[in-house]
């Protein structure tokens, strides 16, 4: 993800962005109609019949209405709100949190109520009274005000009908889902395909490792985005390489190395730019971090598999969006370990991320947690299964065998019933025949 792309995801998981924008839009709406309120006062133009009409005294009555309407539905919109957060928070975990704050439907509720009551606000405020001259009265802008009440009340049914849908558990798994999708879509998304020069990969990493210097973290926290083109024309313009010893998702610690640089007199100029090239906050997010996304998926689950909870349909559901995104890395996305300039040269090398750590991540907690539950086993083993089918790299295929293999141990030794535990096993022998037929 470039950083135009990070900073667009950054600013969706607010709850002020939207709202702003749409604050900023009342007061040019509001600018345009008491423009047109100023024309028709002094005769300048004529309104048309179903303006708004009326003395001083009603249009205060009618806007203050208007206002504490607003501003009282706000409220209760930022309540249930509130509610639907603390509710995510206990049933589907804390990091949950964060797609409820960066849903669109939420920020868009908040910031029309916000808009139309200031807007109200601007309006009621320049109606004025005077015994010299004629009242002036906004006409123009209570009609419109009088607009955006309709407006409210059905962006407040759109937002109830929203929040008893986005809390339905299916639908938040679903959502991760689709985003773990989009995420490992992207992965290889911006390979260089301009023609190699300069030294070698292996070459480079054998300097890095003889003659380069580190750059240490100047602060603790998650590793959330990484501005990798920005690092090349750094690194190109000092003559450098740097090799970033973490990822997006990793936890760095200050004082602590954060890049390798080569040649090592280069590494002081570096850090100091390569501090304003990365971003860490005290949580992870899913723009360069494709393991956080799994992540959420697992925690619904082995939060399902609980004792206290035991619910196994939830689990099943979690790994069958696993599953569908799992079954997306397509060979090769991995790979995308170098960033090249211009030229064709190295500049940055990415620390790995690899196919194993994928899987593993998907399937070792919730198979610990499922220990000893045979429709689990099941259920991982089809979704090893129809990953197997679209997977043709022999060490991927290596390490979906090693996780099969891992369930069917775990079932033979926890499950009880022998019955259980044939159907367990004719499930593997299911996978192991699509892992032995030709891709």
């Amino acid at each position: 993800m470039r950083e135009e792309g990070w900073r667009r995801e950054a600013l969706r998981a607010t709850l002020w962005f939207t709202p702003s924008v749409l604050v900023s839009v009342a007061f040019l709406l509001f600018g345009l109609t008491y423009w047109l309120d100023r024309l028709a006062y002094r005769g300048s133009i004529d309104l048309p019949a179903f303006v708004s009409s009326g003395s001083a005294d009603a249009a205060r009555q009618v806007l203050t209405a208007i206002a504490a309407a607003v501003i009282t539905v706000a409220g209760l919109v930022f309540s249930i709100t509130i509610v639907a957060l603390t509710l995510a928070s206990s049933q589907f975990g804390p990091r949950i949190i964060r797609n409820f704050i960066r849903d669109r439907g939420t920020q868009i509720t908040l910031g029309v109520l916000v808009a139309t009551f200031l807007f109200d606000v601007l309006a009621l405020g320049s109606i004025t009274s005077s015994t010299v001259h004629r009242d002036f009265v906004p006409h123009v802008s209570i009609t419109v005000a009088l607009g955006l009440l309709v407006v409210d009340l059905a962006v407040l049914i759109f937002f109830i009908h929203h929040v008893t849908k986005s809390i339905q558990l299916p639908q938040v798994m679903g959502e991760i889902g689709a985003e773990l999708g989009r995420v490992v879509s992207a992965l290889g998304a911006d390979d260089d395909t301009r023609i190699e020069t300069g030294p070698s990969l292996d070459e480079l990493t054998r300097r890095l490792a003889d003659d380069g210097a580190d750059v240490v973290a100047a602060t603790s926290g998650y590793l959330q985005f990484v501005g990798y083109r920005k690092l090349v024309t750094l690194a190109e313009s000092s003559g450098g390489v740097i090799r970033m010893s973490h990822r997006a998702g990793h936890f760095v610690v200050a004082g602590r190395p954060l890049a390798r640089v080569w040649p090592a007199d280069r590494a002081p100029a570096i850090a100091r730019q390569l501090a304003k090239r990365h971003v860490t906050g005290p949580h992870r997010t899913p723009a360069q971090d494709v393991v956080f996304t799994i992540d959420q998926l697992v925690e619904i689950a082995i939060r399902a598999l609980s004792p206290a909870v035991n619910d196994t349909f939830t689990a099943l559901t979690c790994i069958d969006w696993l599953g569908d995104g799992l079954a997306r890395v397509s060979p090769g996305s991995l790979d995308h370990v170098v960033h090249r300039d211009a030229h064709g040269a190295v500049r940055v090398i990415e620390a790995p991320l690899t196919y194993g750590r994928l899987v593993k991540a998907a399937f070792d907690k919730i198979r610990q947690a499922g220990r000893g539950m045979p429709a689990v086993a099941i259920r991982q083993l089809d979704m090893l299964a129809v990953i197997a089918s679209g997977t043709t790299e022999p060490d991927q295929r290596r390490v979906l065998s090693e996780q099969a293999d891992m369930i069917l141990r775990s079932s033979d030794e926890s499950v009880p019933e022998a019955s259980d535990r044939r159907d367990v096993r004719d499930r593997y022998e299911r996978f192991a025949a699509t892992l032995e037929a030709p891709a």
